[in-house]
């Protein structure tokens, strides 16, 4: 199917972090970019006088759909680079306690009743509050990887996944399974190899965790140092921090990363840098839980990549990457106490470019020909986004999911002025959560 979107703002990323506005149209022939075209614009959106005009790619000629955008934002979906989705069913369920308590005496015993049925449904509905917050992936650490990857491929969303293995559940087998099966079943889901985190994982598991690493030359990533004392048993049982630990039983020959990563080392920082990690902070939620405020002013001085997720929303609660962009640069400022430092285009290059790279989806990073047709509809023309000073500080300053249009995925708008096109009624999907929370004891 071929689309034309016109009269449109189209955001277009640099590769110095920075943004470029044009206004102009927008061409998708089945799930990719194929034509872009316009003229550049300030930041404020009004006209640049002599411009020269931007085109990329061949115009389509024969349309199934044209859209005009009235002169409102095109952009990059945004990527939410760690979440646990199908904990909706415990969303304001265990809140106002320490990570630790959380854990294992709330959530994981109502975990443990959970089947791969209640999953599939739990799962849809965390995909679509992320498709109101414009978000088109997510990096997912949860149970029955295979029922997950069917939810999003059934909903047409994009769904990279990674292991939650711990000495709870779970075994290297079953990890090396999900990994085929998933990466096997569609373009829109994948699979990176991972484990839920050193305190609740025994070494002889992490040593298997290591070795699919090694087969498969995959990445790895883990919940680590999200609190203090996590970090602190990890030095009591091994001599190491969590970072130090798997970095020397050879779990980042292939790049990966972090959650949280909050309570860090210098050796810490080094060891990301030297192996190109990804920081991915979840400020909401470690806020939530009072795990701390992670270090983003010296990742970016470091040069060691940031990508943004929200976390589950258990412990968020709430899937919206509007807030997770705002408290990013928000308590980098107050940590640093300099209102100048993790600028608003820097935090919004990390809630898209970095992110899809974090989550190897180098073909879904910004709005070029050729790249996936992962985009989504920004509207100017609501109080929180005028006067149009800056287009991007308002984004990441003022904008809210009440400014999310529409919310592309793969060349198909799965949300669109409120309404939900996934194939599943949404007071259904609403039910069927309620009746699995019900069920439990």
């Amino acid at each position: 199917m071929n689309t034309k979107f016109y009269n449109a703002l189209i955001l277009l990323t640099n590769d110095d972090k920075t943004f470029t506005t044009i206004k102009g149209e927008l061409h998708i022939s089945d799930n990719k970019i194929s034509y872009i075209s316009g003229t550049p614009v300030g930041v404020d959106g009004r006209d640049i006088s002599n411009a020269a005009t931007y085109e990329q790619g061949v115009p389509c000629t024969n349309f199934d759909v044209e859209r005009n955008l009235e002169g409102n934002l095109l952009m990059p979906g945004f990527k939410n680079a760690h979440t646990h989705t199908a904990m909706t069913f415990l969303r304001s369920f265990a809140d106002d306690l320490p990570l630790q308590s959380w854990l294992f005496d709330k959530v994981f015993p109502k975990e443990g009743q959970l089947t791969d049925e209640d999953v599939y449904w739990l799962d849809i509905l965390g995909i679509m509050e992320y498709l109101t917050s414009g978000i088109t992936s997510n990096f997912d650490m949860y149970f029955f990887p295979p029922k997950n990857a069917k939810a999003s491929i059934d909903c047409g969303f994009r769904t990279v996944q990674t292991s939650g293995l711990n000495n709870f559940g779970g075994t290297i087998e079953q990890l090396e399974e999900n990994y085929n099966i998933v990466n096997e079943m569609s373009d829109l889901s994948s699979f990176i190899i991972g484990f839920h985190a050193e305190y609740t994982t025994s070494k002889e598991l992490m040593e298997g965790v290591a070795g699919l690493c090694e087969k498969y030359h995959s990445p790895m990533f883990m919940h680590n140092a999200e609190t203090a004392k996590e970090v602190e048993e990890c030095k009591e049982r091994w001599g190491k921090t969590p970072t130090e630990l798997t970095e020397e039983l050879g779990m980042y020959r292939y790049g990966g990363g972090g959650y949280h990563c909050v309570h860090m080392s210098d050796n810490d920082y080094d060891i990301f840098k030297k192996n190109k990690l990804y920081a991915v902070t979840n400020p909401a939620s470690n806020l939530k839980l009072a795990s701390g405020i992670a270090s983003i002013n010296r990742y970016l001085q470091m040069g060691i990549p940031v990508a943004i997720g929200t976390d589950g929303p258990a412990s968020n609660n709430c899937l919206d990457m509007f807030r997770e962009m705002f408290l990013t640069t928000a308590l980098a400022k107050v940590k640093e106490n300099d209102a100048a430092v993790v600028p608003a285009e820097e935090v919004l290059y990390m809630a898209t470019v970095n992110g899809a790279k974090c989550m190897g989806l180098a073909d879904c990073d910004r709005l070029s020909v050729g790249k996936k047709a992962d985009i989504i509809a920004i509207d100017l023309r609501q109080p929180n986004m005028q006067p149009v000073n800056n287009i991007v500080k308002n984004i990441v300053y003022s904008g809210s999911k009440q400014n999310v249009i529409f919310t592309m995925v793969n060349g198909k708008i799965l949300y669109d002025m409120g309404r939900f096109n996934i194939g599943f009624d949404s007071n259904e999907v609403y039910r069927r959560a309620n009746e699995i929370i019900r069920r439990m004891n």
